[in-house]
């Protein structure tokens, strides 16, 4: 198995292979408790228009997304895991999009599965591969807003490299605990609490907790998220 550690949204680009689009803070570790919640499906778009567009078929249907961190104006909800009460969301469609995790995945038009990353599924998603046998595997880490490196994501990576290939990944729990002060600063700072909520980050870093993947796959509306329990693949 062939496994490539890719960047950002020229990375995405370029992935081929079992494709992971990594996003830790927070996209795809908010679709996880959204799944988690009990939501019906998960629509990733690119674009804000796209959004609403998509919204407005898909009635009922719950519009979620950030840009630089913020919440969309016009959206239901932002990109805080720990803003979004389970009642709100359970049983309904979310349409999705964000400055860096949806973004990795429009752009990875080369892929020949798609499945979304982050810490708190990491040992699901090694499972995963680890059962399907790809020749080859994408890991992409989509960083700040797809344009600059993030710490969280770059680490994600390694982890379920090491996974896949059978060995520790040395410091680890250190290391995600650090990311506090690498990586997660804004997190911790007082003035950015509405935006990026302390509670946010230690949802986002809990590793491992969930026992599914979230894969990608298109119909006739676009984009659709399905979850995968590891248990039940073949």
């Amino acid at each position: 198995m062939k496994i490539n550690i890719l960047h950002l949204i020229e990375g995405a680009k370029q992935a081929e292979g079992l494709t992971v689009i990594i996003d830790v803070f927070r996209a795809f570790s908010l679709e996880c408790y959204l799944y988690a919640m009990g939501v019906e499906e998960i629509r990733p778009v690119g674009t804000i228009d796209e959004a609403f567009s998509l919204h407005k078929r898909l009635v009922g249907s719950v519009l979620v997304g950030e840009r630089d961190g913020k919440k969309c104006e016009g959206f239901d909800y932002g990109n805080s895991p720990s803003a979004i009460p389970a009642e709100a969301v359970r049983g309904k469609r979310i349409v999705h999009t964000t400055s860096a995790g949806t973004q990795g995945i429009v752009n990875a038009t080369g892929a020949s599965q798609l499945i979304t990353g982050s810490l708190v599924n990491a040992k699901a998603i090694a499972k995963y591969i680890l059962q399907e046998q790809p020749e080859t595997v994408s890991l992409v880490c989509m960083g700040n807003g797809g344009v600059r490196p993030a710490a969280e994501d770059e680490l994600c990576a390694e982890y379920i490299k090491s996974l896949l290939e059978g060995r520790e990944l040395p410091d680890f729990a250190r290391r995600v605990e650090s990311l506090q002060f690498h990586g997660g600063e804004h997190f911790f700072d007082p003035a950015w609490q509405q935006v990026f909520p302390e509670a946010d980050f230690w949802m986002c870093v809990r590793y491992d907790q969930f026992p599914f993947v979230i894969r990608v796959e298109k119909d006739e509306l676009g984009y659709i998220s399905k979850k995968i329990c590891v248990e039940e693949t073949q």
